[in-house]
């Protein structure tokens, strides 16, 4: 069998001769009686003798770990210190017991990565940020000693796991260790910084999508678990919103019938729902039916249930804002004009004309753009319409109209062949030269 494809209990089945290990002075006597104690042992008498000597055991592991090379053994004591910390995540906590202050815990696990070439080298990891030769604890940075920092090992971490994304090391089990990992590392802030940092986001986005076989739907579920993690993470949620990240969130929740997936996908959109423009995103992406339908089936999950009732509030309150100046922002970058409501509701340009300020007029320069380029009379008649009504309800309309050159391309418009295209041409025309000044002598 593949080594990369043995679990924890196939590798703990193993026969480990630590007398002999001791005879050759590899481990202590004291080793050896510690590791009688708790090898073999069932799951409950392990996590007595952790509760009674915890830091003991956690010693013998790492000393293990340092001193001995053998394959065999150094996964067994990994398996072990795995089973360990899967059972109680808390036990970390021995690793950093103050017993071991003066052993450095990571080095031995640093040298089986870079064996591996899973992390970068050490000479990287523990390169000292110094001030002329002196170190931040005020050693001298000539020193033999330098201990590798958790803040070190992280990040080389997260390097190497980001490798594994674009081009995994093992064909099955490559990206899943990697975004297995990842799910459980993304609660820390500094791995949340370096992962953005290692343009890692982007890597997640294609293994978003709808899963069928268990081993996809669990890595489905984890990769929708980081993206959650990140959605906590201002600079994360920048990349999320320039991706497709969304649509594939949209599209899992829509299909998948996994509680525990579809309530990650759910707590990720609801943090996500006030942020920049994916509200109305997530309205054009018919989010709403999508959670009215979910809210009707039966959910054993609180906090699924919970998240639910929340997004479905909040999106309706977003279709409410975006009837107005939102909605019709969109409208015009898609190209899709037509006559909704708020081309002529004289409520929305009053309440709304000096959004169109923003950015340097991009709406007035799209709506100008559309009158080149657009063939569809029902667009081109909309847009001279907002023209004319921009001109109307901003006191400088008239003159920012006319400095953006969009007189000549409405001219051209009051000879075209569509009679509503004439008619809102003209119109636009007229507000042009008599100016807001006499606009309400108009008619629309």
């Amino acid at each position: 069998m593949d080594r990369a494809e043995l679990t924890t209990e196939q590798v703990l089945k193993r026969d480990i001769p630590w007398e002999t290990y001791m005879t050759t002075k590899l481990i202590t006597g004291t080793c050896l009686q510690l590791l009688r104690r708790y090898d073999n042992r069932s799951e409950s008498q392990r996590a007595s003798l952790l509760d009674d000597d915890g830091p003991a055991y956690v010693r013998v592991f790492v000393s293990i770990l340092r001193d001995i090379f053998k394959e065999e053994t150094v996964e067994y004591v990994l398996a072990l210190i795995d089973e360990m910390l899967t059972a109680n995540p808390k036990r970390a906590r021995l690793f950093h017991d103050k017993s071991l202050a003066n052993e450095d815990a990571y080095e031995p696990f640093l040298s089986i990565a870079l064996e591996r070439e899973l992390v970068c080298t050490r000479e990287e990891l523990a390169r000292p940020k110094t001030l002329d030769g002196v170190l931040s604890n005020g050693e001298s940075s000539s020193s033999k000693k330098k201990f590798i920092t958790i803040d070190d090992l992280l990040r080389g971490l997260v390097e190497w796991l980001c490798a594994q994304l674009k081009k995994p090391s093992h064909p099955t089990r490559g990206i899943a260790v990697a975004i297995s990992c990842l799910a459980t590392l993304l609660k820390e802030p500094l791995v949340r910084s370096s992962f953005v940092q290692a343009d890692g986001v982007k890597l997640l986005i294609p293994l978003i999508s709808p899963a069928s076989t268990q081993q996809s739907i669990q890595l489905l579920y984890e990769t929708c678990l980081c993206v959650w993690l990140l959605s906590y993470y201002e600079p994360a949620i920048d990349y999320l919103a320039t991706s497709r990240a969304l649509p594939r969130l949209v599209e899992v929740v829509k299909s998948s019938t996994k509680e525990k997936v579809v309530r990650v996908v759910v707590l990720t959109l609801k943090n996500l729902l006030s942020k920049g423009a994916f509200g109305a995103q997530m309205v054009d992406l018919g989010l709403l039916q999508i959670v009215q339908s979910l809210k009707a089936q039966a959910w054993s999950d609180e906090d699924l249930l919970e998240a639910l009732n929340q997004l479905d509030e909040g999106l309706k309150d977003k279709i409410k804002k975006l009837s107005s100046f939102d909605k019709y922002k969109q409208e015009v970058l898609l190209g899709h004009l037509d006559w909704t409501p708020v081309h002529k509701d004289p409520m929305f340009w009053r309440d709304n004309i000096s959004n169109f300020e923003e950015n340097d007029f991009q709406i007035l320069r799209v709506l100008i753009t559309i009158l080149d380029t657009s063939s569809d009379p029902r667009a081109l008649a909309v847009a001279c319409f907002d023209l004319s009504q921009f001109i109307k309800h901003h006191a400088a309309g008239r003159v920012i109209v006319t400095d953006l050159k969009a007189k000549e391309r409405v001219m051209k418009l009051m000879n075209h062949e569509n009679a509503e295209v004439t008619k809102n041409a003209l119109l636009c025309i007229q507000r042009l030269f008599l100016g807001a000044k006499y606009a309400s002598f108009l008619q629309v």
